[in-house]
């Protein structure tokens, strides 16, 4: 999903105030990101370098990469993937664990529209437009589902290493990256919540022919 959400249905109800340390780390990454943007904007990605980005955010090149590890983990790293996991696991046990997974992906990117929806649509188009970016969701997505399994195995009783946790974890990501790079393709027209509701009908019928 993008960068650090603001105040939104997500965040988890025991979360307490952000002391001045991360204030500051958030400070530091919300310029990082900014200046990465406006470079990539102005010069293109791969004419983009984490020199550039440091001295446009006002930070050392060792800063820009103890807060994202490349280039392309600037535009995709974000808060939501401990929130999307706490959102989860509030969801009723008897839920059809795809049911849980459409709701709680329904109310993490409305808040994400809400919150950063130029964000969205900046990194969208970064994703159709640089296979770096693109190969790297795809390693990301699987530090995601690693999470979400792990979940939906406790809720199971399974391991979170089952075959068919991982093959459902999977499956339901997949659908959400394709969704978005569909969106993307295609001028970002159309609401993307709903596509990704259609998308999550698909897995649950199957194509009709």
């Amino acid at each position: 999903m993008a960068a650090t959400p603001r105040t939104s249905s997500l965040t988890a109800p025991d979360a307490q105030p952000m002391g001045l340390r991360e204030r500051k780390k958030l400070k530091t990454r919300v310029a990082i990101r900014t200046a990465t943007y406006r470079l990539i904007q102005e010069q293109g990605y791969e004419a983009t370098t984490i020199e550039q980005i440091a001295e446009a955010a006002e930070v050392s090149p060792s800063t820009v990469l103890r807060y994202f590890a490349t280039k392309e983990d600037i535009v995709l790293t974000d808060a939501y993937d401990p929130l999307m996991v706490t959102a989860l696991r509030s969801r009723p046990l008897d839920e059809p664990p795809l049911e849980s997974l459409r709701l709680m992906m329904r109310e993490a990117l409305t808040s994400f529209v809400t919150a950063e929806e130029e964000e969205l649509r900046r990194r969208t188009r970064l994703m159709v437009e640089i296979p770096a970016i693109r190969a790297r969701m795809t390693e990301t997505m699987s530090d995601t589902a690693k999470l979400l399994s792990q979940v939906l195995a406790d809720r199971t009783g399974r391991s979170a290493d089952d075959l068919r946790i991982r093959i459902f974890t999977a499956a339901v990501l997949g659908a959400l990256r394709e969704v978005t790079l569909y969106w993307g393709e295609h001028g970002q027209e159309g609401d993307l919540i709903t596509m990704i509701d259609e998308a999550l009908d698909t897995l649950e019928t199957g194509l009709r022919l």
